[in-house]
This record gives C-alpha cells, sequence and structure tokens, in this order.
C-alpha cells in the first residue's frame, strides 16, 4: 500500500502538517527536537494506535489541546483510493475509513501494516517477552485471518480465570474456563510457532549478508509452559493449586516468549545492545520480506534517525536492501547524505522545524 497524503492535527509541537508523500523514500529532516520524529509517529499510530515513545496521554497531544487528529489518504494494491481518519484523546477514540464510522480499533489499524525501526528497537531482543509476543502477533494479525478470533477468545479466558482465581474457587468452577483457555490458547500456540519457523529462513538469508557474525543463529520459541512434557489443559489442572495460591494464572502463551538464540538457549543476555540492535533491524527486515510472501505487497516501512543507530557498513547495507524493495519507506535524519540521493530515485525530501514542514522539490 501506499499513502498519498497525510495531515495531523495536536500531534507534539505540530498544531497541523500536512504533507503529500511519494510511493518511493520519503525523507525527513531536521535538528534534533524539530519534530521529525513526530511524523513517524503519526504514522505508527495508524498502524498500532499507540505511539512507539510514549502513551497518547503523556505528551503526544499538543499542550493545550484535547485530542490529536491523523487523518490519511492511500491507495491499496489494486491502486484503488481511500481515505480514513482517527482523533484520540489519550481515553478515548473515533475513527472513520471512507465515511464510515468504525467501532473497532483494531479493524482501523488492520488497514495500515506498518513496521517500524526505532532507537528503541533493541528491546524487541533485550525488552520483556510481552514486546516480543506482540511483534509476532501484530503478523498473525495482519497474515492469518483465524488468528485474532482466537486471540479475543483467549484474552477474555485468560481475563474470566484470573478474575475467578481472586475469588478462590472450587476446582469444579475453574474448569469450564480451563477448557475455553487451553482450546483457544493451544490454537495461539500453533499460529505463534508456525510464523516463527518460517520467520526463520527470510531472517538466515539476512544475517548471512548483514550479520555473518552471527551465522549458527536460530530463533528459539517458549510456550509459555512445558508443552513437549504435556498439554495445556493438563498443564493448568496440574498447576491449579499454585494458581489459585497466587490469585493469577501463572502459566500459558500469555508467558510466551522468543529469541535468536546461539546456543539453543532462550538467552537475551547473549548480545550486546549494539547487537541487539542489529538483530532487532535484521528481524524487522525479515518481517516485512514474510509480510510480501504472504500478502503480495510490503508494509509500509518507517526508520527513525536511521542513520544514527546504525555504523557505515550496516547503514549501506540497509539501504541497499531497502532499494530493492517495493515499499513506501519513511526515513527521519538530521541531514542528508549522498547514498539517498544514490539509490533511491523516487524520493522526497521534507525539511521540518519547530512545528513547520517545507518541500523540497528535487530537479
Amino acid at each position: 500500500m501506499v499513502l498519498t497524503h497525510l495531515q495531523g492535527k495536536n500531534l507534539r509541537c505540530f498544531p497541523e502538517f500536512s504533507l503529500t508523500p511519494v510511493s518511493g523514500v520519503n525523507l525527513l529532516l531536521g535538528a534534533n527536537g524539530a519534530g521529525k520524529t513526530s511524523i513517524i509517529e503519526a504514522i505508527h499510530i495508524l498502524g498500532y494506535g499507540r505511539s512507539f515513545r510514549s502513551r497518547i496521554r503523556e505528551g503526544l497531544i499538543k499542550n493545550g489541546a484535547d485530542h490529536l487528529q491523523v487523518m490519511v489518504r492511500w491507495l491499496d494494491q489494486q491502486n484503488r483510493p481511500h481515505q480514513a481518519g482517527l482523533q484520540h484523546t489519550g481515553g478515548a477514540w473515533n475513527a472513520r475509513i471512507n465515511g464510515e464510522d468504525v467501532s473497532n480499533l483494531s479493524q482501523f489499524c488492520g488497514q495500515f501494516p506498518v513496521l517500524t525501526f526505532e532507537p528503541g528497537s533493541h528491546e524487541l531482543i533485550t525488552g520483556s517477552a510481552e514486546i516480543r509476543r506482540r511483534f509476532i502477533d501484530w503478523a498473525l494479525f495482519h497474515v492469518e485471518p483465524a488468528f485474532f478470533l482466537q486471540w479475543r477468545r483467549f484474552n477474555r479466558a485468560l481475563k474470566q480465570r484470573n478474575a475467578l482465581l481472586k475469588t478462590q474457587p472450587s476446582k469444579q468452577a475453574l474448569e469450564a474456563w480451563d477448557i475455553e483457555f487451553s482450546d483457544a490458547g493451544e490454537q495461539i500456540t500453533v499460529f505463534r510457532r508456525k510464523y516463527l519457523e518460517s520467520l526463520d529462513i527470510p531472517l538466515k538469508k539476512l544475517i548471512n549478508s548483514f550479520l555473518p557474525e552471527f551465522d549458527a543463529l536460530h530463533l528459539a520459541f517458549s510456550s509459555g509452559w512445558k508443552d513437549q512434557q504435556v498439554g495445556l489443559l493438563d498443564a493448568l489442572r496440574l498447576n491449579r493449586d499454585r494458581d489459585m495460591l497466587a490469585g493469577f494464572c501463572g502459566i500459558g502463551p500469555h508467558r510466551a516468549d522468543w529469541q535468536p538464540s546461539l546456543d539453543s538457549v532462550l538467552n537475551k543476555d547473549h548480545f550486546s545492545r549494539g547487537q541487539a540492535k542489529l538483530l532487532a533491524l535484521a528481524c524487522l527486515l525479515a518481517q516485512g520480506q514474510q509480510f510480501l510472501s504472504e500478502k503480495g505487497y510490503w508494509p509500509i516501512l518507517c526508520f527513525d534517525d536511521l542513520a544514527s543507530e546504525l555504523d557505515r557498513r550496516h547503514f549501506s547495507y540497509v539501504l541497499a536492501f531497502l532499494a530493492e524493495t517495493s515499499a513506501q519507506i519513511w526515513i527521519s535524519g538530521t541531514e542528508a547524505i549522498p547514498q539517498y540521493m544514490e539509490k533511491f530515485p523516487t524520493m522526497r525530501v521534507f525539511h521540518v522545524e519547530h512545528g513547520t514542514l517545507r518541500t523540497e522539490e528535487l530537479s
């Protein structure tokens, strides 16, 4: 898909902004603090309903305003035009697509597959398991129609089971929710494991060129319970007394994790921060390739301050990789770099300065 127009109101330092991007590379240039990351955030909000930097209510809405707005026009893979808008107060939202109200935020975000690499992306490797689960679930949400139904079903069962555990229920009272929890949870786990296996091939190809020092790396998955020994329903029954004592469910897909591993061990301490950043980027690019193979088109790719996040060798490799894609790409930075001009013939430059935008006309 390709965004053809992007507007925003009350987004950080911007009272409002409006820009017309190209289908290739859109370069956002400006000094630190000028607001270029806010444009990347606006695109990210379309795809996730939230910022990658903070909660919407925590600084994303411009001081003195009670809500922000992001409005967009785009072409789908059949080149058909669409338009949409999202308004968010930090506590409530409303959205429209092609003039029709949207009742579910997931329905809105499903229209905008966006992958974002930003200074905090190393946490995909070194951060919490929740971040890594979101990484897998994002892809499944977009490429596997049956996943979202099972995900919602599982989370409802988890919420109900946890609420019941706080009342010290009888084992019989828990049984119905155990069955629902385990049935949906097993299906979620199958989806996740299968997706991670499918990601292994494109990731290894990237690793061979991008990070040859990790040529033995593979993706290790942990389901959230000892699934090699027992099914989820039996595991819940075995763990029931501990759950009742704790007042919450201690095993299951909500505890799942994965990591790139060098020694068949799920251990995030293998990697330095710099290595984690490069591995996170490799995972993101592999996810983009896998999305292409499943859907037939690239997601929107966003890179916040890309040049400062990579050394020269890895930066050159990533630019060469991106030049071979048909994705719409957004890159922010403090200055233009000759390699941008050399590798991307279809490019538009936007200069950002303290809440204003200026388009540079390229000769």
